[in-house]
């Protein structure tokens, strides 16, 4: 059975997009969900996650009918997912699902496509049936179409070479994570891109040994 959520957000799952597209709140949660990801220790992420989800869900419901917020509730939730691990974990990422595929319905470009990334990294880290909704396929078709809107972006890339990598293409991984730091360093998102390209430095050196 997959580790679920060995790797996501890290959802993961993060958007390039300026600090004039998003609400300062949101920005702030942003900023946040970097410290906490990249920052905290390990020991106390867990609870920092719970608030930075209980402030997002509350500017979803203030914001009703846009998309950035219900990505960004989902991206948390799903980290809280990741720190939790385990069974106790899927009714969070099955509610993270939820709220991607309604931030899709309303606005599927959002964020750089970050509501195809998410949801592509979700089928591929969360179990399969009867356990849960995981499904390869899928997660390829979504994270495809993260690349095509965003096929330079540091985290369509790196999440698409992680799928990959559970894959077992470990050269076709490799590529894509060297594309992935060849991303454009994003000025307001100093330690979420920090934090993702030693992620990524250290996925390239599992691909090579795997070769």
């Amino acid at each position: 059975m997959k580790t679920l959520m060995s790797s996501f957000f890290i959802l993961c799952l993060t958007s390039s997009v300026a600090y004039a597209d998003l609400s300062p709140e949101l920005i702030e949660v942003r900023a946040e969900w970097a410290r906490i990801k990249y920052q905290l220790p390990q020991k106390e992420r867990t609870a920092a996650f719970e608030k930075l989800a209980e402030r997002s869900h509350a500017i979803s419901q203030a914001i009703p009918n846009t998309a950035e917020p219900l990505i960004w509730e989902a991206i948390i939730l799903s980290s809280l997912a990741g720190e939790e691990g385990g069974l106790s974990a899927l009714a969070k990422v099955k509610q993270a699902k939820k709220l991607l595929e309604q931030a899709e319905e309303i606005d599927p470009d959002s964020l750089d496509g970050s509501v195809y990334t998410s949801l592509g990294s979700l089928y591929y880290q969360v179990p399969g049936w009867p356990v849960g909704f995981g499904d390869d396929d899928m997660a390829r078709q979504y994270l495809q179409k993260a690349l095509a809107i965003n096929p330079g972006g540091i985290d369509p890339n790196f999440f698409y070479g992680d799928y990959l990598m559970e894959q077992g293409q470990y050269q076709e991984a490799i590529s894509t994570f060297e594309k992935a730091l060849k991303a454009p360093a994003r000025p307001d998102r100093p330690i979420a891109d920090s934090g993702r390209r030693q992620e990524i430095q250290t996925a390239i050196e599992k691909a090579r040994q795997k070769l």
